[in-house]
């Protein structure tokens, strides 16, 4: 008895499956003039009314880049990487710091860790590179380990190198730094 409403559940998914795809079938072959108005009609439930102007506005495509679907669009050109060797402002309290260097062909494995020929703190002044902080020398239990924690050892799971590539989203991010600046001071 039990296993009736599991069977009846199965079958109105089987149904809805079906229909779903029958509707994709159908609309999804349309051509021409009728694939203009799927859009219209895609969002004929939506709360905001739908005008003429509103579907030639440009809309966010960053996976396309306006390439239609049925077409291959061209690869974006690779960004360069930063090489200024200029240590960066923090944007926030905690923040990892970015790396200010290219670190192609840098070997960070389980057996070697490039990034730690300079910034282990027995090497940094040689180097003249800044150390790594003595947090990632502990474990999880807070205590002090001779070498990098293996929960700190890939160091570009949070530091990333910065390049030239233009935002995809354009951001009025301010650090919390000028915010307080800019407000005037009550007396």
């Amino acid at each position: 008895m039990r296993s009736k409403p599991l069977l009846v559940a199965v079958g109105l998914t089987a149904v809805l499956m079906g229909l779903v795809f029958f509707a994709g079938w159908l609309f999804g072959s349309r051509g021409g003039e009728d694939a203009a108005a799927v859009p219209v009609a895609a969002h004929a439930t939506a709360s905001v009314p739908l005008s003429a102007d509103s579907l030639l506005e440009p809309q966010i495509d960053a996976l396309r880049r306006g390439v239609p679907v049925d077409q291959e669009g061209s690869p974006p050109p690779l960004a360069r990487v930063e090489n200024a060797d200029l240590k960066r402002v923090r944007a926030y309290p905690m923040q990892p710091p970015t790396i200010p260097h290219t670190i192609d062909g840098y070997q960070v494995d389980k057996n070697s860790n490039r990034c730690m020929l300079c910034h282990a703190r027995a090497n940094a002044a040689t180097f003249q590179a800044p150390p790594v902080s003595v947090t990632h020398y502990m474990d999880r239990d807070d205590q002090f380990l001779a070498t990098i924690s293996p929960r700190r050892y890939f160091c570009s799971q949070c530091h990333v190198v910065q390049t030239d590539a233009q935002p995809l989203v354009a951001s009025n991010f301010q650090d919390i730094d000028s915010l307080i600046s800019a407000q005037p001071r009550s007396e």
